[in-house]
C-alpha cells in the first residue's frame, strides 16, 4: 500500500502534515472491517516503510 504521507498525495491528493496519525486511524477502521473474522491478518505495518497487503500463503 505505501507509507502514509505517499498515500495521502497520490490516492486523495491531499497534502497534510506528515505527522499527521489520519491514515493510521483510516487503516485500523479497515482492518477491524477485513480482518475481523479471518485467521490470518491481510494488512500489514511495515515499520519504517508503510502498509501492505498480504494475502495467506
Amino acid at each position: 500500500m505505501g507509507p502514509g504521507p505517499m498515500l495521502l498525495q497520490h490516492v486523495w491528493d491531499l497534502h497534510f502534515d506528515p505527522m499527521t496519525n489520519i491514515i493510521d486511524v483510516y487503516v485500523g477502521r479497515l482492518r477491524r472491517k477485513v480482518d475481523s473474522d479471518a485467521d490470518y491478518p491481510l494488512i500489514h505495518t511495515v515499520r519504517g516503510v508503510g502498509f501492505r497487503l498480504r494475502a495467506p500463503g
